[in-house]
């Protein structure tokens, strides 16, 4: 081992004692015999392969420019005076701690062993572009500093084994494009400060192991697009702020103007950490990224940047990009902060995707925005407090929608419309087992309302202890055409506005006075359900009459057919014959009306014969009621003709006895003849009171046999 120097220097010295100088050119001096004016060593066979220089100021130029040295050069607290030239040059290996440089010159440069500068402080370029490192690049503790510009160029360096750069300090920007590093890369504890620019740059670079990039400060933009790690990536205790400003993101609409982790097309194999305490001030881009594991973003916060109220169509901006990510695990963003526009349009994620206890803040406008997106298992948001909107349209669930306990507000508004959007937008959803909106440790809250058009749920939707709506002229509820098997609608209050139930398709129904008590008007035109949660007892006829006056309510008293025929079709199909009569009744009742109401003049007559038909049969659906009045009229008619002027026989000779309960059921009943309405002669009112009981006995005779009929029939 060769040394020089001895003793203590302060490498920030500006006059360092010239006790302490050296000339660069004499470190290898007897080393190897000088040709040509130019020093090419070669090692004795007795001498040690290490050239030591301790605690010194190194003056002139130190050129290593293409040279092959078999030595390992070791500066320990050397302060030098020019940037050491290692260019094209073929080193045993380089280390430089606790050192001052004006810079280093080492493109090209191919090295055995570890090049270091653990510890040393660099005050300019350090070049390692084309660099081939057999072993690890060393950046421990080191100090690079060229506030404003590129303090790191290691574009495609080639590093065998990891780049180690735990605490070090960069003043300006950190450029590894293309690099190649076989081992992992630890950033833990830096300092990356490039403010309004790239505090790290490493496009298509390819790290063999981890990349951790923990409890790290960095002002500037994180660029990682394109590059590959082969394990995880971790920025687990970052803040990362002041990114760079795109100038022309004005003329891309998926643009983020101001994003300071991008990791667009980035490949994953492991997860990736964005959580426990990760701060991010400005977009975190991980778009059309493939990540093999999980995605983990809980305990982190993200804030974008643009100011509310202003033109920004995504309100404060968004916070997380995510567009056309494939992650092979799951989502994780249990109690995460977030403030703008959570974006992942398109994105695959194999497992569940999961954001329980976050805060999202992004009032009037969309809050997460996940239109077509594929969640492999359940897609949850429990005890979520969103300001904003939550547009999931066409989204695939494996599994279970679940919004239990959660509070949307401040939903936005269309851009080309003067409607406001829902706090929910799940149209065209299919899910695997359940949508839950429903309370949980509180009330699923959602002013704007939920929108399910044409959704698919394979089990059960519910909306049990919810409060639905804040407008009376807006949707409460939109489930226009949904399918699914088991619908609950008990909200713990009144849904506030419009509620649609058109098409809509499900096997069980559950319910409460509460949901039919709706603000608004009831879309209940081609509603389908096959039975009652609770099913409606044969004795139980108040149950019946307060689902009629539920169902009165809701359509505010008009007339349709349709929900009738439904309720009907239900008890029918259950064997409750009899309440199914009473809603046809209450059917034709209003039918009635709803035509009386439309004949200025004849209404009054139109609701003399609805009243008819209702007492005296039901409207064809109690015949027992006509029997009722044929018994009736027989009584009656056989009074009058017992009291009354006795009848003149018609043919004298017939000595047959005058009974006026015979001779009235002959005339109240068609068809029989007992063989004495004809024997007898009938004149004045008497004459008139048998014709009517002639036309009542047809018409009522005709209802009971109808009725008999479809007894028979059954």
């Amino acid at each position: 081992m060769t040394e020089t120097g001895a003793g203590g220097l302060d490498v920030f010295d500006p006059s360092p004692p010239r006790s302490r100088w050296l000339p660069a050119a004499d470190v290898l001096r007897g080393l190897g015999d000088a040709e040509g004016g130019r020093l090419l060593p070669r090692r004795k066979p007795s001498a040690p392969p290490v050239v030591r220089v301790v605690d010194r100021f190194l003056t002139g130029p130190l050129d290593l420019r293409g040279v092959e040295l078999s030595y390992l050069l070791e500066f320990v607290r050397c302060r030098f005076e020019e940037p050491p030239d290692l260019r094209q040059g073929r080193l045993a290996g380089v280390d430089f701690a606790g050192c001052l440089l004006p810079g280093l010159r080492a493109r090209n440069l191919s090295s055995a062993n570890e090049v270091s500068l653990a510890g040393s402080t660099v005050q300019g370029v350090v070049d390692l572009t084309d660099a081939d490192i057999a072993a690890s690049l060393s950046l421990r503790g080191s100090a690079l500093r060229v506030p404003g510009d590129v303090a790191v160029l290691a574009d495609r360096v080639k590093l065998a084994g990891a780049l180690l750069a735990q605490q070090v300090s960069v003043q300006g920007e950190l450029r590894m494009a293309g690099a190649q590093i076989g081992g992992y890369a630890n950033f833990a504890g830096a300092v990356l400060d490039n403010p309004g620019g790239y505090a790290v740059r490493a496009t298509n670079a390819h790290v063999g192991g981890s990349l951790l990039l923990t409890n790290a400060s960095v002002l500037g933009t994180v660029l990682l697009a394109g590059a590959r790690v082969d394990s995880e990536l971790t920025l687990r205790g970052t803040t990362v702020a002041e990114g760079r400003a795109e100038d022309d993101a004005a003329l891309d609409p998926h643009a983020d103007p101001a994003a300071t982790v991008v990791l667009d097309r980035m490949t994953v194999d492991g997860d990736v950490h964005l959580d426990r305490g990760f701060t991010g001030a400005g977009t975190v881009r991980v778009v059309n990224a493939a990540l093999g594991g999980t995605l983990s973003l809980s305990g982190g916060r993200f804030d974008a940047l643009s100011p509310p109220g202003g033109s920004d169509p995504t309100g404060h901006g968004r916070a997380l990009h995510l567009d056309g990510a494939r992650i092979g695990g799951d989502v994780i963003g249990r109690q995460a902060h977030v403030r703008g526009q959570i974006r992942m349009v398109d994105v695959q994620v194999k497992g569940s995707l999961t954001l329980d206890g976050s805060t999202v803040d992004n009032p009037r406008a969309d809050a997460l925005l996940g239109n077509r997106s594929h969640v492999g298992s359940n897609l949850t948001l429990r005890e979520v407090e969103v300001a904003g909107g939550l547009e999931l349209r066409g989204v695939h669930v494996g599994a279970n929608l679940d919004l239990r306990g959660s509070r949307v507000t401040q939903p936005g508004r269309y851009r080309h419309m003067p409607a406001g959007k829902p706090s929910l937008d799940v149209g065209g959803a299919v899910i695997g087992r359940d949508l839950i909106c429903a309370r949980g440790a509180k009330e699923f809250v959602a002013h704007g309302g939920v929108r399910a058009r044409r959704a698919q749920v394979g089990r059960m939707a519910t909306f049990a202890g919810a409060v639905l709506g804040d407008k009376l002229d807006s949707h409460a509820l939109n489930l226009l055409g949904m399918q699914v098997q088991e619908l609950v609608l008990t909200p713990i209050s009144p849904p506030r506005g419009d509620v649609t139930l058109r098409q809509v398709r499900c096997t069980s129904l559950e319910d409460n006075e509460v949901f039919w008590s709706a603000t608004g008007w009831i879309d209940l035109e081609e509603f389908r359900y096959d039975s009652l949660r609770h099913p409606i007892d044969l004795r139980d006829d108040r149950e019946v009459e307060r689902r009629l006056r539920w169902l009165r309510q809701a359509m505010r008293r008009s007339y349709r057919p349709g929900p009738y025929d439904q309720f009907t079709e239900m008890l029918r199909a259950g064997g409750n014959d009899e309440h199914a009569a009473t809603v046809q009744v209450e059917k034709q009742r209003l039918r009635y009306r709803a035509v009386a109401e439309g004949r200025r003049w004849l209404g009054p007559l139109v609701l003399v014969w609805s009243w008819l038909q209702r007492s005296m049969v039901g409207y064809g659906y109690r015949p027992a009621r006509a029997l009722a009045w044929l018994v009736v009229s027989w009584v009656l008619g056989s009074a009058w003709f017992s009291v009354g002027t006795p009848l003149e026989v018609i043919n004298s000779d017939d000595r047959m006895h005058f009974n006026a309960w015979l001779y009235t059921i002959d005339l109240v009943v068609p068809i029989v003849d007992l063989g004495n309405k004809n024997r007898w002669q009938v004149g004045g009112a008497s004459q008139w009171i048998a014709a009517g009981l002639i036309v009542t006995g047809w018409v009522l005779a005709t209802t009971v046999a109808a009725g008999l009929t479809r007894m028979l029939k059954r």
